[in-house]
């Protein structure tokens, strides 16, 4: 009997997310000393694993080299977790005289793991996740799931004898696009961190959920004509070769300035790199690009050796790197796209400004807002290029391999790296702990506002006694966030009764519920929120008012909603003012209050509502009447 997989996948993310979110109410209790002690066990048997789980991702993927695995694996199990360990993820993390910082948990993340660097991402997920009181699903690439699953056994066995909940990781042993797509769109996930293709990560932001994507690097690296020729070229070789170059951060393209270009040259051959003629690279491009111009997944992490046998090319034994020499970028230039593998493109410039062109238009060629390198003696060329670089981390001096995931460099450590606005992403920053967190401020008055009135003094033999905070019980509405709505019709009485005019009865918004989109649903007890978007309608004869007066209560329509249920039929605001023209001959009786309702019955009817500075106009009245000129001065 077949089965199908999509169904299968979709039931399994759904099952998964379910219970991760019931975990994760549990774990947003817990407090910092036990999240860290959970996070300490998950690091230290992911490190004690390293190696085989290297080792299984290169069986199981073919790409990449083992022991680069096992480093990779390291760095996201030691050098993440020592950087991180200290960053407090509960309660009140910042106390000032003036602002108060809480922070809150996310909920249930997305984690979708790509087949290039699978165990090492699954590892750096899963701890940033936990260790921002979060659970975490993922979804693995399908050429990679046995090993991600694995990675994700080891943690959350270790996760579970210091007492997390088992449900707090999970995932997916059956990944297709339709189950990551229910994972991802699931209505208790909360974020998403999507690593993969631009295909991906664009079904990521497409989801409706917020989501950190990262996008590819087409990283281009210059030689700037003061750098340090051997070291350059060293450093530029050692982050091409690494794990045969799968980390979306290595150098794609070396530019090299033209004073130095003999130099340079004779450095990568001295180190084991091999430059093709023009008829080998055209070999060698058949063999990179498909007939698309996209990238031949059957290169991705291979070694020299077996690039070079399937383009049909002899090179010397020994070889690290090939070397291209191209002349322009883009479609009809195949080996000026991402390629990685140990293949760099080479192209020569005249200075600094030249250079800078070129790379820019590397990175415009499908690695916009990653990552670009330069090697100089000069911080002032450095900090020159780097104005120029449409890249969200530019490395100097480093493999940008290494600097721009935070190994070599002072940025934080991180597996995700944001390409901000240029790559269609969120963020540029190395994604955090801090991302899969919500910050709450409490902020106390440093300006006083101006008042027209002076505040008035209420005597103390006249105040009712204050209840004991103890003794203060809040009305089960109110707990449950509903609206109190005699109160509100209440309030807008006093008001109008306050100015000293006659206060016309109000119309009533039509008693629809609020649309099943609009209804936010919050866990108060586990901090985390999400948008229950297929929840059904509230049964309620009271409407609730979309528009809202700046986020803040009730909006003046909700409170005519509201004051109308209580009071018998009255007219409209053109209904009221039409009859008084009439009798009043040329005489325009102004109305107190407007509705958006009031609006729309104007314009069905061709009629004006007349108004005067002290007309009481909700913002929706107004955005619907403003373009209809429907309101009019008496």
């Amino acid at each position: 009997m077949s089965v199908d997989k999509d169904l299968v996948s979709v039931q399994q993310a759904r099952d998964l997310v379910d219970a991760a979110h019931r975990a994760q109410v549990e774990i947003a209790r817990f407090d910092q000393a036990k999240i860290d002690r959970i996070c300490e066990a998950m690091a230290r048997a992911a490190l004690r694993e390293a190696a085989r789980l290297g080792a299984m991702a290169v069986e199981e993927t073919g790409y990449g080299i083992p022991d680069d695995k096992r480093e990779k694996n390291r760095f996201a199990s030691e050098d993440v977790w020592n950087y991180f360990k200290g960053l407090r993820t509960v309660g009140v993390v910042s106390d000032s005289k003036d602002v108060v910082e809480i922070v809150s948990p996310r909920g249930v993340v997305a984690g979708i793991i790509p087949s290039t660097n699978p165990t090492s991402t699954a590892i750096f997920k899963i701890l940033i996740a936990i260790k921002s009181r979060n659970a975490i699903v993922l979804s693995p690439h399908p050429s990679a799931a046995k090993c991600i699953n694995e990675t994700m056994r080891v943690m959350r066995e270790a996760a579970i004898k210091e007492g997390l909940p088992a449900d707090a990781i999970g995932c997916m042993t059956t990944a297709t696009i339709e189950g990551t797509e229910a994972l991802m769109k699931h209505k208790m996930t909360a974020v998403i961190l999507a690593t993969g293709g631009i295909g991906l990560v664009r079904a990521a932001y497409s989801s409706g959920k917020p989501a950190f994507g990262v996008g590819p690097g087409n990283v281009p690296v210059f030689i700037e004509r003061s750098a340090d020729v051997p070291k350059a070229v060293q450093d530029i070789l050692t982050g091409k070769t690494f794990d045969n170059g799968t980390i979306c951060a290595s150098e794609q393209s070396v530019v090299c300035d033209a004073p130095i270009e003999k130099a340079v040259r004779e450095q990568f051959k001295a180190q084991g790199a091999h430059f093709l003629s023009q008829s080998e690279s055209e070999q060698l491009a058949k063999v990179v690009a498909t007939p698309q111009r996209s990238l031949n997944p059957a290169i991705v992490g291979k070694s020299v050796e077996v690039i070079a046998k399937m383009a049909g090319l002899n090179v010397p034994q020994g070889t690290r790197c090939l070397m291209v020499d191209v002349s322009g970028v883009g479609r009809e230039h195949p080996l000026s796209m991402e390629k990685l593998s140990p293949i760099l493109a080479f192209y020569v410039e005249d200075g600094v400004e030249r250079g800078a062109a070129r790379c820019f238009e590397v990175l415009s060629y499908g690695g916009m807002g990653h990552t670009a390198g330069i090697h100089t003696r000069s911080r002032d060329a450095a900090i020159r290029y780097g104005r120029e670089m449409p890249a969200s981390r530019v490395t100097v001096n480093t493999p940008t391999t290494h600097g721009a995931i935070g190994f070599s460099t002072a940025l934080p450590p991180s597996m995700t790296l944001g390409c901000g606005s240029w790559g269609g992403n969120v963020t540029s920053d190395n994604v955090s702990p801090l991302h899969l967190m919500d910050i709450k401020r409490v902020a106390w008055e440093t300006r006083p506002v101006k008042s027209a009135r002076p505040a008035v003094s209420v005597q103390q033999s006249s105040a009712p006694a204050p209840t004991p905070a103890r003794e203060q019980q809040p009305a089960a509405s109110a707990r449950a966030g509903s609206i109190n709505r005699e109160e509100i019709a209440a309030i807008v009485d006093r008001f109008l009764a306050g100015r000293g005019e006659v206060q016309h009865e109000r119309s009533p918004l039509p008693a629809s519920p609020t649309p099943a989109r609009y209804q936010p649903v919050v866990d108060i007890e586990a901090g985390s929120r999400y948008d229950r978007s297929d929840a059904a309608p509230q049964a309620s004869a009271a409407p609730v008012a979309v528009e809202t007066n700046g986020g803040n209560g009730a909006s003046s329509s909700q409170a005519s909603s509201v004051a109308k249920q209580e009071q018998p039929s009255a007219p409209t605001a053109t209904q009221s003012s039409a009859p008084q023209q009439q009798a009043n001959g040329n005489k325009r009786q102004t109305v107190d209050f407007v509705s958006e309702d009031d609006v729309r019955r104007a314009i069905q009817k061709g009629e004006k509502i007349y108004v005067n500075a002290r007309t009481i106009i909700t913002p929706s009245a107004r955005d619907l009447g403003d373009p209809a000129e429907v309101f009019a001065k008496a």
